[in-house]
């Protein structure tokens, strides 16, 4: 009846032993993928997103910082494993401008991962066909260089890459 054909119509579901390891099928490359740095989130207003976290949830919130190369003010909420990210536009030209016209209450933004050598990470992910979304990196927020990947090769989601 029912669950015969339920139990042959339904998709075989393969679990992953723990005696398997993640690393099998990938190659080695030149470079290492790191640890979550950040989540980023665009905010229609920072003041309220800062007040968000510091006052309700109780974080610990950086100062506001002006980034003119990114177009973007930013602001850090600690989250001991890892932070988020709050960008507001700095200027009509900045990218999260135009993210806000499209996401009119803000929303996730990009992910940010480290990684140990953000050059050899270009080299090889150019020959992998994945668009970087600047010829060199820049200086990202914390100092070091950072790089985006387009978000249509990474599955719909805006990476940055940041040199650990």
């Amino acid at each position: 009846g029912l669950l015969t054909r339920l139990q042959t119509s339904a998709p075989t579901i393969q679990t992953l032993s723990s005696s398997m390891s993640f690393s099998q099928n990938i190659p080695s490359c030149l470079w290492k993928l790191g640890r979550l740095n950040h989540v980023a989130i665009a905010v229609p207003d920072l003041a309220k997103a800062q007040s968000l976290y510091k006052d309700v949830l109780g974080a610990q919130v950086s100062q506001t910082v002006a980034l003119p190369e990114h177009g973007v003010y930013t602001v850090f909420v600690e989250l001991g494993n890892t932070k988020l990210e709050l960008l507001h536009p700095l200027g009509e030209n900045s990218p999260i401008a135009s993210f806000l016209k499209k996401n009119k209450t803000g929303g996730m933004h990009h992910i940010c991962i480290e990684v140990d050598d953000i050059k050899a990470a270009m080299t090889e992910l150019k020959k992998k066909k994945i668009r970087i979304l600047s010829e060199e990196p820049k200086i990202g927020a914390h100092g070091k260089p950072v790089i985006f990947l387009h978000p249509k090769d990474c599955h719909g989601v805006l990476v940055e890459l940041e040199q650990a």
